[in-house]
């Protein structure tokens, strides 16, 4: 019987994977990749041997349509994001929907996202929050800003490294420079690192220390 698997990745520790996520990769008869080439390291990691192609978000598109006739046909599908969750941020909604409408069944195992470990140890208020994830680069983004101003709930936002100063700068600017912050980069790896303060006080920190890795930020708005 066919089945789409949404199958969490590990975001940084290889050990964060689940039994349960490696002996669905192992069981299916194909796996959606976001990238071959840094899933490849997973899957040697576990001996996983199931056959891999590309599914990413410049091409998902295209080839939804293949995909959801071989589900069609029977086979059993799993979908991987480089890490974390699939279409949490990430290609997977497409497709997830598109089975939905064709009434082909959908298994979506628990497993690692940073969005969660981040809030959790920002130690902010966390029985109410919103997720945006990355925010607009250019169109929108002020509009956007000027919403989340108004926001009671902690937010939680998704940031690259080199965009790190520019989105601090603008909290400051739509929400004061006082706003209390927790920053977390790295999750889960080596060098991982939450750093607190407020948004001019981390802006000023990440002039001086520049940041790498994959970012959280999340910003407090309840008291």
């Amino acid at each position: 019987m066919s089945k789409l698997y949404i199958v969490p990745t590990p975001i940084g520790n290889l050990k964060d994977i689940t039994f349960r996520a490696i002996e669905t990769l192992k069981k299916v008869d194909l796996i959606l990749a976001e990238d071959t080439r840094t899933s490849g390291k997973l899957l040697n990691h576990y001996e996983i041997k199931t056959p891999m192609i590309s599914y990413h978000m410049h091409n998902e598109h295209r080839v939804l349509e293949s995909v959801i006739e071989k589900l069609k046909s029977g086979l059993k599908i799993a979908i991987i994001s480089d890490a974390g969750t699939p279409a949490i941020s990430d290609p997977g909604f497409l497709l997830v929907r598109e089975c939905v409408e064709n009434q082909i069944e959908v298994d979506c195992l628990p497993g690692a996202t940073a969005l969660i470990p981040a809030l959790v140890n920002s130690g902010f208020p966390n029985d109410k929050f919103v997720f945006e994830g990355f925010l607009p680069v250019k169109k929108g983004r002020q509009t956007r800003f000027k919403k989340l101003a108004d926001e009671q709930r902690t937010i939680i936002i998704y940031e690259s490294p080199h965009k790190l100063l520019k989105t601090l700068k603008d909290i400051s600017l739509h929400m004061g420079p006082e706003t209390f912050l927790s920053v977390s980069r790295e999750i889960s790896k080596l060098f991982e690192e939450t750093l607190r303060g407020t948004s001019k006080e981390l802006e000023e920190h990440f002039i001086k220390n520049k940041p790498k890795g994959e970012i959280v930020i999340i910003i407090q708005r309840q008291k």
